[in-house]
């Protein structure tokens, strides 16, 4: 998705302020529009082919924004797009919401702490930090994390399985056991 466009800017806006953090944040120690922004333009691509439900998870957060701020007429363009990682980050956010009841945004923030994306914060955001962040997510989409999940979005202390190799649904599932099982 390019960031030409209002609506695209109003939509990342919108991203970032009900799941990321408020817009209206001017602290840059405790902002993370441009982690945000440079998330939205990378897009989601997956080797295990039903990761494809997470980027149909993403694309349907447009849906959601387009009725909450009631606009008409809508390019058919804006929903074609491919999912981008942020949308696909907090798509899962949401399902994982619906499953254990906390925040779709917590659960945001549990996947950049898994990722070690949460030390990159708008005051030190730069080129290499740009450049870390390419390399974390491509190996977070190239699988290229540890067997147990470690570098991924859900690292598990007893996994029985490769996790370079279960779809995400399936992760979260596995991590959501062995880290809330007392929960319930």
């Amino acid at each position: 998705m390019s960031n030409e466009g209002t609506l695209d800017d109003l939509y990342l806006e919108w991203l970032y302020e009900n799941f990321v953090g408020a817009t209206s944040n001017k602290n840059p120690n405790t902002s993370y529009w441009e982690l945000a922004k440079q998330l939205y333009t990378m897009p989601f691509t997956w080797v295990i082919q039903k990761d494809s439900h997470r980027a149909e998870d993403g694309k349907a957060l447009r849906d959601e924004f387009i009725n909450a701020r009631d606009i008409q007429d809508v390019e058919i363009e804006f929903m074609q797009f491919d999912c981008n990682v942020l949308e696909m980050l907090i798509g899962l956010a949401v399902r994982a919401s619906f499953e254990d009841g906390q925040e779709p945004g917590d659960w945001f923030w549990i996947f950049i702490r898994h990722l070690d994306l949460q030390s990159f914060n708008d005051r030190i955001y730069n080129q290499i930090v740009r450049e870390e962040v390419d390399a974390i997510v491509r190996r977070l989409l190239d699988r290229e994390y540890d067997k147990n999940g470690v570098g991924g979005l859900f690292p598990l202390e007893h996994a029985t399985q490769d996790q370079t190799q279960v779809e995400l649904w399936y992760q979260l599932q596995a991590f959501m056991l062995e880290h809330f099982e007392d929960a319930s």
